[in-house]
């Protein structure tokens, strides 16, 4: 189940704990059910002697047609839409047909059409912490750049307004709204507006102009990163905040299609589901590498795992898919401390880290504010409004009490990795609106050079509803590249060479010298051979190890560590053929659980 990348494990006096059920869930899931014996089924689809209708992804070796689609239909299938973006069609299969459909050389792969879901400070400092500020007095503020934001939805506000978005509106001081596109794409309704609370907030980060908060006395106003880019609201999650792959990928589809009309430069993927496969079979990844190879930047939340300890491998290994795709900006998520100063702010303990499974990518790629964060409410009768009241914002808080107006309730607090995610795509409107002619891999890699480097070894955080003190290091499958920096960003003038990818890297580990290393890739941007080596990219703070090695015996960590042979790498490992989590265990596919949602940050 794709799912909202929000971060549910912090304290608040109206939630309960999150269970230990959802913390282990991630590793449980994944590993239960990631050796399959047949090649071109995935090892999550239900393939057995029943009749039983399975909801599927299928895949061809080329565009499908006519002809594909009655191959499903003479299984006693039905198809439910056209995924050409990745060679497939969703549709609907008895169970006991499915291997004779995959046996059928046309077939690429078969995957579920898996359920997806998707994934603000005390003070409003985040976009201080990431120098925000800075671009606004270049008069920098995304317009002309289209933002596809593929979530919830989006509900009209008075912050999703362009205050100068067209030539009318800046000769005559009208605003213009800055959604300017709307489609849904969920099959529960039909409505575009956000019924379950999260699209708008992610709205709000990107584009709000804070027009609710400024008033006669009013002491703290909440802007988005790039006010006056053009929304597209691209609706797929419900009122509970879940989707499926297929409806994420029709969306996908849709804002390439739409990519010249409203020149559509990013897209917010502030969601995730587990992975299941490398990324290079997944049909989810692939439709997110088909965006970015149109020319447009696709960011993606990293997931909110970073707690999940069950397997003794400090939340490592837990990026969500899309995230995985090497192609992406993959964003985890800090903590801005309530101060305006980014040197104290710290990583949120539940912010994802990688490596990514299977493939070993490096993430996150890049991490920035996305703990307790303020942003537009839907309304008051979307589903996490009702469900936790408390976090919405009370006109005092921003205000004073001083002002006299009468206000409208505006603003509501989020926490997690889907408030970190459009931040970057908020900077990346910017960085476009500068220099349109960048490419994809020329933003990604100047964001990621340009990262404010400068971290702790460690920190820790104490959950005081449990008592249980998580402690992460500042390493680079934590932190990826370093913490955004508006500011260096948009004051580079370096360009990453052309022809040369920003692919997040692949780690890979030595049994020998028990550390782990990048494997050499010379035709991208961090490669031996490029003008941006590895440590202009990422910096040598972010290593742990001597020498060039990401992940070193010496470290504190030791060789037995989550990297030695009998951990993530191993074959005997939780990951493994013969690991505890079979099968047949008590986690089967029957029992998939998304991501939780968090609703109160740490504090």
């Amino acid at each position: 189940m794709l799912r909202v990348c929000m971060s549910f494990w912090e304290s608040s006096p109206t939630m309960k704990p999150a269970k230990k059920t959802v913390l282990v869930l991630f590793v449980t899931l994944l590993a239960s059910l990631v050796w399959g014996s047949d090649q071109k089924l995935a090892p999550d689809v239900k393939a057995d002697d029943s009749t039983d209708l399975v909801n599927v992804i299928v895949q061809f070796k080329q565009a499908p047609g006519e002809q594909h689609k009655d191959k499903i239909r003479a299984k006693g299938g039905s198809v439910d839409s056209d995924l050409s973006l990745v060679k497939a069609l969703s549709g609907k299969l008895p169970a006991n047909r499915v291997r004779e459909l995959a046996n059928d050389p046309d077939v690429a792969y078969i995957s579920p059409d898996r359920p997806l879901q998707g994934t603000a400070t005390t003070t409003d400092f985040y976009d201080q912490a990431v120098n925000a500020p800075s671009a606004w007095a270049k008069g920098l503020n995304g317009i002309g750049i289209g933002v596809a934001v593929i979530d919830s939805g989006i509900s009209s506000s008075n912050d999703l307004q362009q205050t100068n978005g067209q030539l009318f509106g800046q000769l005559f001081g009208q605003q213009s709204q800055s959604v300017v596109y709307s489609q849904n794409f969920n099959t529960s309704s039909a409505t575009t507006n956000d019924l379950y609370g999260h699209g708008t907030h992610v709205a709000g980060i990107i584009a709000g102009n804070g027009t609710n908060s400024d008033c006669n006395g009013c002491t703290i106003t909440f802007l988005g990163i790039a006010q006056n880019v053009s929304l597209i609201n691209l609706r797929v999650l419900d009122q509970n905040g879940m989707a499926t792959d297929s409806e994420v990928i029709n969306a996908i589809q849709a804002a390439i299609s739409l990519k010249s009309r409203y020149n559509i430069r990013v897209i917010n993927l502030s969601l995730g589901r587990p992975v299941y496969e490398s990324y290079t079979l997944d049909p989810l990844c692939q439709a997110v590498e088909q965006a970015w190879k149109a020319g447009i930047v696709v960011v993606v939340a990293a997931g909110n795992y970073g707690r999940n300890n069950f397997a003794s491998n400090d939340g490592y290994g837990t990026i969500t898919a899309p995230g995985n795709d090497p192609y992406v900006i993959t964003v985890g998520a800090m903590r801005p401390m309530g101060t305006p100063t980014r040197s104290d702010d710290l990583i949120a303990t539940y912010s994802s880290k990688g490596p990514t499974l299977f493939d070993y990518v490096v993430k996150p790629d890049i991490v920035a504010p996305g703990n307790m964060v303020i942003s537009v409410l839907a309304s008051t009768s979307s589903t996490l409004y009702t469900q936790y009241p408390g976090n919405a914002i009370p006109q005092s808080y921003y205000d004073g009490g001083s002002s006299s107006a009468n206000l409208p309730l505006s603003y509501y607090m989020l926490s997690g990795t889907s408030m970190a995610t459009p931040v970057v795509s908020g900077t990346v409107a910017l960085t476009l609106q500068q220099n349109p002619w960048l490419t994809p891999d020329q933003v990604k890699a100047r964001l990621m050079k340009t990262a404010y480097k400068t971290f702790p070894r460690y920190s820790s955080y104490t959950d005081p509803s449990t008592g249980i003190t998580y402690t992460d290091q500042y390493d680079i499958f934590t932190i990826g590249a370093g913490y955004l920096d508006i500011q260096a960003a948009l004051s580079s003038t370096d360009v990453a060479p052309a022809g040369l990818a920003a692919t997040s890297p692949i780690a890979t580990f030595d049994p020998a010298s028990q550390s782990v290393y990048f494997v050499s890739n010379t035709s991208a941007v961090w490669g031996s051979s490029a003008v941006w080596s590895s440590n202009a990219v990422w910096g040598s703070s972010v290593f742990v190890g001597s020498q060039s090695a990401v992940w070193g015996s010496s470290a504190v960590w030791g060789s037995s560590a989550v990297w030695g042979s009998s951990a993530v790498w191993g074959s005997s490992a939780v990951w493994g053929s013969s690991a505890v989590w079979g099968s047949s265990a008590v986690w089967g596919s029957s029992n998939t659980q998304a991501e939780s949602v968090a609703i109160n940050g740490e504090n």
